[in-house]
Formats: C-alpha cells, sequence, structure tokens
C-alpha cells in the first residue's frame, strides 16, 4: 500500500516534472541557437575590423605608390618620404621598395648589407598577380619583430617596376583587437593564409606563432562562414563561428569562440536549482504519502485485517470499534454489522446442523429398516420359487444398502473410491480376499458418483463369480483407479478364470452398467471380453461437466496414455 501511495505522488509530480523538462530542452535549444547567433555576429564584426585595417592600409601603399620619388625610384628622396610616412602611421614596422631582383631600393628604415626579399611569398605572388597582397605571418629581416606583410605592384602602365611592401605591426594588431574586449571563457582569433595565428584574445603570448590544428585547418579556407562547436587548444568546449579567407575582401581567417560552459553556466544553475527544488518536493510528497497514507489508510486497513484473523482464528466476539465519517471509517462499521449478521447466521446455521444431524440419523434408521423389510418380504415370496434369482438380488440388495450405510455414515459429503469398492464387494472379499486386488490414489466421490459406482461395482462382481474368474479356484481380480483434472479412470481386470465370450444378448445388468451414473458425471465405459478374463473400463467426472472437446482429450491421455 505504502508503494502505491508513493506511486500516487510520483503520478502527481510527473506531470510537473514533464513541463520542467520540456522546459529545460526548450531552452537549452534556444540558448544555443542564441549562442551560434552571437558567435556568428562577434566573428563577422572582428572579420569586418580586420578588413578595415588591411583596406586602410591598402591605402597607404596606394599613396605611396602615387608618390613621384618613388614612382622615379629616386632613393634619396625615397628614402626620406618613406620615413616620414613610417613615423606617422603607428600601425606600420616598415615601408620599402623592392626591385624585380628582390634587393631594396629605398625605405623608411636603413637596410642589413645583402639583404633580399626574392624567396618571400607575398613577392612571388604579387609576380604572378601584379595586385594587392597579404602575406603570412613572418619575421622582419629589418626589424627582427613578427610582422603581417602587405605588398603591392608599382606599375608603369602594364609593366612591374618595382614591389611596395609594408608590414604590419603585430604588437599593434594583439593591442587592437585586445582593446575590442572579450568576455571570460570567450575568445578571437586571427590567422593568416597558412593557418598560424597572428592575434588571439585571450592568452595571445601561448597562442600567436602556433599553427591551428589540423582538424581545424579546413575552415581557413572553407567555402563560406559558419558555427561549428569544437574543442579547443585550452581544453574548452566552445561554440565557434569563423569566417574563411576569401580573396580580396578577407585576407585573414578570423574567428569567434563562446565558452558553452560560460554561456550555459545561468541555465545550469537554473537547472540545479529546479532540480534540488524538485527532489525537495518529491522527498516532502512522499513523505506526507507515507505518513497520511499510515494515519488514515494504512493503520484502519490493518484494524480490519487484525479482526478479520482473529475471526479466522475463533474470536468471533472481536470487532474494529471503528466510526467516523470517513470512508474506512464506514467500510469498518459496515465490517461490524457483517460481523454481527455472520454470528448470528452461524448461531442459526448452528442450531440447523444439529437438527439435520438428528434427521440423518433417523433417515439412515429408516433406510435400514426398509432395506430389511424389502429383503425379508423378497425372501418370502421367491426364496422358494427361484432362490438362484432371490439370492443375486438379495446380494445386490445388500450391497446397496452397505453403500447407503457408507454414504449416511459420512453425512452425505463424501466416500473415497476405495471406500466404495470395499463395501459394493463386501459379500465377495469374505470369501475371496487374497483374490481380490486394490490399487489407486485417495480420490474422494460426492454421493451423487459414489451410489452409481457401487451398483457397477457390485454387478461386475457378480458377473465375475457366475462366468468370470471368481467362478474358478485360481481365477482373481484386479481393480485400479487414477485420477487427472477432475476424471476418474477405473480399470477391472479379470484373470485365471474359465475361458469367457462375449454375451450374444444384453441382459440388465448391461444396462445397469451403462445408466448408473447420472448426466453430470459424463461416464464413457467399455468391455473387452478377452479369453483370459473381462476388462472393463469406466471413466467419468467427478465435479462439474468439463466441455465436450476437453473431456474427449482427456480421456484419450488417461485410457491411451503416451509412452517415453
Amino acid at each position: 500500500m505504502r508503494l502505491k501511495l508513493v506511486a500516487v505522488a510520483v503520478a502527481a509530480l510527473a506531470p510537473v516534472v514533464a513541463m520542467l523538462a520540456y522546459n529545460e530542452v526548450a531552452l537549452r535549444h534556444q540558448r544555443n541557437e542564441e549562442v551560434r547567433a552571437s558567435a556568428a555576429q562577434a566573428a563577422r564584426q572582428a572579420s569586418s575590423e580586420v578588413e578595415r585595417i588591411v583596406e586602410g592600409l591598402h591605402g597607404l601603399l596606394v599613396s605611396v605608390s602615387a608618390m613621384p620619388s618613388v614612382r622615379h625610384l629616386d632613393a634619396g628622396a625615397c628614402n626620406a618620404a618613406l620615413k616620414s610616412v613610417a613615423e606617422s602611421i603607428p600601425n606600420i614596422s616598415t615601408i620599402f621598395v623592392v626591385g624585380l631582383d628582390g634587393r631594396p631600393v629605398c625605405g623608411s628604415t636603413a637596410f642589413p648589407p645583402g639583404v633580399v626579399f626574392s624567396d618571400r611569398d607575398y613577392f612571388q605572388q604579387i609576380l604572378k598577380t601584379k595586385d594587392f597582397t597579404v602575406g603570412t605571418y613572418t619575421q622582419s629581416r629589418l626589424s627582427d619583430r613578427h610582422v603581417l606583410p602587405l605588398a603591392m605592384p608599382l606599375m608603369e602602365g602594364d609593366i612591374l617596376k618595382a614591389v611596395i611592401v609594408g608590414g604590419i605591426r603585430m604588437d599593434w594588431l594583439q593591442n587592437r583587437i585586445t582593446e575590442r574586449g572579450v568576455v571570460s571563457g570567450n575568445t578571437v582569433t586571427i590567422a593568416d593564409g597558412k593557418g598560424t595565428i597572428v592575434a588571439r584574445v585571450p592568452l595571445a603570448e601561448q597562442f600567436v606563432g602556433t599553427v591551428i590544428p589540423d582538424e581545424y585547418q579546413h575552415l581557413v579556407h572553407a567555402e563560406q562562414p559558419d558555427v561549428i562547436e569544437v574543442m579547443s587548444q585550452d581544453g574548452t568546449t566552445r561554440i565557434l563561428g569563423y569566417r574563411p579567407i576569401a580573396l580580396p575582401s578577407s585576407p585573414l581567417y578570423v574567428s569567434a569562440g563562446f565558452s558553452k560552459p560560460e554561456a550555459f553556466a545561468p541555465i545550469n544553475r537554473a537547472t540545479l536549482t529546479n532540480t534540488l527544488a524538485i527532489i525537495g518536493g518529491a522527498l516532502f510528497s512522499f513523505a506526507a504519502a507515507i505518513f497520511i497514507g499510515n494515519r488514515f489508510i494504512l493503520v484502519p486497513i490493518w484494524r480490519i485485517a487484525d479482526v478479520m484473523e482473529k475471526w479466522r482464528g475463533g474470536q468471533t466476539a472481536a470487532r474494529t470499534g471503528m466510526n467516523g465519517s470517513d470512508e474506512l471509517a464506514v467500510v469498518g462499521a459496515t465490517f461490524d454489522r457483517l460481523l454481527d449478521e455472520l454470528d448470528e447466521r452461524r448461531r442459526r446455521n448452528e442450531e440447523a446442523e444439529e437438527e439435520r444431524i438428528l434427521l440423518v440419523r433417523e433417515l439412515a434408521h429408516r433406510v435400514k429398516n426398509g432395506f430389511t423389510l424389502v429383503q425379508a418380504i423378497a425372501r418370502q415370496t421367491f426364496s422358494r420359487s427361484d432362490p438362484e434369482r432371490y439370492n443375486s438380488f438379495a446380494e445386490r440388495l445388500a450391497a446397496l444398502a452397505g453403500t447407503y450405510d457408507l454414504i449416511l455414515s459420512r453425512e452425505g459429503s463424501a466416500s473415497s473410491v476405495r471406500d466404495i469398492v470395499s463395501a459394493a464387494l463386501r459379500a465377495h472379499v469374505t470369501s475371496e480376499a487374497e483374490r481380490i486386488r486394490l490399487g489407486g490414489p485417495d480420490v474422494v466421490l460426492p454421493a451423487d458418483i459414489a451410489l452409481p459406482l457401487s451398483l457397477v461395482i457390485h454387478e461386475l462382481a457378480t458377473n465375475a463369480t457366475k462366468y468370470g474368474s471368481l467362478g474358478s479356484e485360481e481365477g482373481t481380480v484386479a481393480i485400479e483407479w487414477k485420477s487427472e483434472d477432475g476424471r476418474v479412470l477405473l480399470l477391472w481386470t479379470e484373470s485365471g478364470g474359465p475361458p469367457v465370450s462375449a454375451p450374444t444378448k444384453r441382459g440388465f445388468g448391461s444396462v445397469l452398467i451403462e445408466r448408473a451414473f447420472p448426466a453430470k458425471a459424463q461416464a464413457r465405459s467399455r468391455s473387452d471380453f478377452r479369453p483370459e478374463g473381462l476388462v472393463f473400463e469406466v471413466i467419468f467426472s467427478t465435479g462439474e461437466p468439463a466441455a465436450k472437446g476437453e473431456v474427449e482429450s482427456l480421456d484419450r491421455d488417461m485410457m491411451h496414455p503416451s509412452k517415453t
């Protein structure tokens, strides 16, 4: 019962838990979409700012290419002009002009002896495309600092005369990205065409100059921007919005990562709070269900059950004594009234039983007197004119009287097969006890089945005495029975007597055997007149009749059991 009460409490909490779970899933999905949108937006903003920086420097190089000293490759005037420009632009490390052989022509700073730039990737790219180019993360050969080179061709009509080169200072770019501000747990990363990180917030000192892991290298040159979930190199799960390199408008890879634990921290806290609240509510509900169940349900039920057990033990005066307006109190009061009625009926039944026993004894006495009177009349009428028929009749009457004695001695309740058969054979057992063998389980038959069986057994014994095995000195009879699913199979087997042959006509005994049992017994019998002796089988029900198909199947199984 406690489990049922707990189940009721669980059922009451289930809708609330289901609603909270649904809201939890919906809220997490919504938050995930918000974070993805925010990551994509942050990546667009960072990429847009990088594009403005690069575009500004592109414009600067265009202006430099228009300066007369640069166009005419006047080294003296060009050096002074480029130095003046570099000093006024804080994000530029150096500006210089390189000839087509890779050697410097002029610049904003002095050149180390023998320095050449023909091996730089941006220089090779200018020679191929004759277009503005953003190089890769490089250590400057002029200042030994890491820079991001930008180069554009110096053209004379369609002819490439030289290459103008500038370098973005990495410390300036890092400070610019840092000044934008990044929420704790989030990141902004900028990388060049080779996947080398040129700026990162936070932990720039740890990641700048390193290469993006191989599993994410494909993002650098992806076909379009997207948002994915990744495990960052610092061990944090992040929702990453990225913008791949798409020349010429987006010369650098930019990504913005939002820490998933940080983004979902408020939801996780709310989930923990709701979970604790649900657990607390559930515990309170269970405790209340158990307390209320014990106080108002289980105790009254146990009280009623205790009274029932006392009644079973014979304490018929036990009562619940319950009263009140609640349902179980009404049940208890009704149960007390029922016990009062049962007690009164029991008292009346005891009185009626005493009267019935007296009537049964009187009936037994009268039945015995009736059998004695019938036997006396038969003796006076037939004993002299036809002694043989009189003896047969007297034996049958004695068997019937013996069976009635057995039944009436049990007061009409029931009798066992062994007692019924023994009583029916009483006249034969007296002189032929060693020649009759009984065998079978203890099967009890109701009175309306016991009497017909007694008559059948007596008829078989009479025929065995007159024509069969009991009519000779060496003949024997075996009576065996078994019971299964309310059906009894009885087998009568004679042996050692004179040769037996089937009768040419049916006598009264055959009719008696066939019609002795009532219809409800669904009796079936079979006689096999073998030369060595009669074998008789009868099968009948001891209780309520079964379906016809079930009876036939059971009879086949009992009469012809399978051999294993």
